[in-house]
């Protein structure tokens, strides 16, 4: 006789049910994350290897941020921003100074200059009271802006002297 019978079993022409090995645990993928909101799409500027510092909601800061990275602004900043990266400055936040960034992003308050080498974009939450410089520029239904806009124009393009700008528009009358 067998363990447990096992032997007693097959004897009566009963098979002895065959051992079962447990499956291997395979590690499943996380679920992918919730759809985004459209602003929020727009708003993400994901660049490989650049990290995002945040200026998180009910901060104030005054001061410079220099350096290269992304830099978010929940919050409020006055003084100066030179980057290297994205500057987003979300709904609700503020800032004041002069802004200088590969692109800006603007969904909240900014009063002061903008300089971009790529380019802003102007949220529907966005506004903007001062002078804007960049290569493009995005401007959604709802934003406000006050101030002066040199956009399209590349380091060395020369702008039109007022003779030029004076002949383009007899020819086009």
């Amino acid at each position: 006789m067998g363990i447990f019978g096992q032997h007693a079993r097959q004897a009566d022409g009963v098979k002895a049910a065959p051992k079962l090995e447990p499956e291997p645990v395979r590690a499943t993928p996380p679920p992918p994350p919730p759809p985004r909101k459209m602003e929020d799409t727009v708003m993400a500027v994901k660049s490989p290897g650049i990290s995002e510092s945040v200026l998180a909601a009910g901060l104030r800061i005054d001061g410079k941020i220099e350096g290269e990275g992304n830099v978010r602004v929940a919050g409020r900043f006055k003084g100066q921003v030179n980057i290297k990266g994205a500057l987003t400055v979300d709904p609700g936040a503020s800032i004041e100074g002069e802004l200088h960034a590969d692109t800006v992003l603007v969904g909240g308050e900014v009063q002061g200059q903008i300089q971009a080498d790529s380019r802003v974009e102007l949220q529907a939450s966005g506004s903007l009271s001062g002078d804007l410089k960049a290569g493009t520029l995005t401007v959604a239904a709802g934003s406000k802006m006050r101030g002066t806009v040199e956009c399209g124009w590349t380091d060395g393009e020369r702008e039109p002297t007022s003779k030029q700008a004076e002949l383009r528009l007899a020819k086009a009358q």
